[in-house]
């Protein structure tokens, strides 16, 4: 079934997938999705919303409290002392804080943290949910995000409906690129490893996937560039149009 033929904001056109493969591997039947909510949700609506509370700061702001929420979340699971990724947001939130000298109101703060569950959906999120769903695929997010956060984020941008599973690493007291965080998804779809598909929003997060053994396709939204981190994902492009196309070739 072809999944192009299916059927917020302006943002660039779709670019042609580009394979990335550096070894061959053994294609299996993609029969389910795993996704990284970024490949989803836009994470640049946190700053527009920052920026009614820190007007002409917040792009600075938002990029420390960013850097710090993900380099948090790595050192707890590095040491052993996890504390889900609300908490570790809220950590990174104080510290973005105190490095640009903001003092923020409980309800500044609330605003600031809430957005995290509020993200504009990108706008070909439902129509290539749809699409995979008709196609019979088997799709959840894999995702650090709490339940909670993960549940609400999915009411919010109304694709609640579209999965079968949520899948939160809070359930491994860990966070990606772990292994283990990963390893939900298998255990959660009741599939191999090599039959579910990874949609990755970061550099980093493709190669985890990639690492663990999902075929794994990078959804490089911003256009970043490529981590130079080996093997990479086995393929490339900036939409989910680009991951249908991929899947389809991919023999689902």
């Amino acid at each position: 079934m072809s999944f192009l033929t299916a059927g917020c904001r302006e943002h660039p056109p779709a670019t042609t997938t580009t394979t990335t493969t550096t070894t061959a591997r053994r294609r299996e039947k993609i029969r389910a999705i795993a996704f990284d909510l970024f490949t989803l949700f836009d994470p640049t609506t946190v700053a527009r919303v920052a920026e009614r509370v820190l007007p002409g700061r917040a792009v600075a702001f938002c990029d420390t409290w960013r850097v710090r929420q993900f380099e948090y979340s790595w050192i707890h699971a590095a040491a052993g002392q996890y504390r889900d990724f609300r908490a570790v947001t809220e950590e990174a939130l104080s510290y973005a804080a105190e490095v640009h000298d903001v003092v923020l109101t409980e309800e500044a703060r609330a605003t600031l943290l809430c957005a995290y569950e509020e993200l504009d959906p990108w706008p070909d999120t439902r129509p290539a949910l749809e699409a995979f769903k008709r196609a019979g695929l088997v799709l959840a997010p894999l995702a650090n995000y709490t339940p909670t956060m993960i549940e609400r984020l999915l009411r919010h941008g109304g694709v609640r409906d579209l999965f079968d599973h949520v899948i939160s690493t809070d359930r491994a007291r860990t966070f990606k690129p772990d292994p283990r965080a990963y390893a939900l998804g298998p255990q959660v779809f009741g599939l191999a490893r090599e039959s579910i598909a990874f949609s990755a929003f970061g550099g980093w997060d493709a190669a985890g996937a990639r690492w663990f053994g999902y075929p794994t396709f990078w959804v490089n939204r911003l256009g970043q560039a490529k981590e130079q981190l080996r093997p990479g994902p086995d393929a490339t492009g900036s939409t989910l149009r680009d991951l249908a196309a991929w899947i389809e070739r991919s023999g689902a």
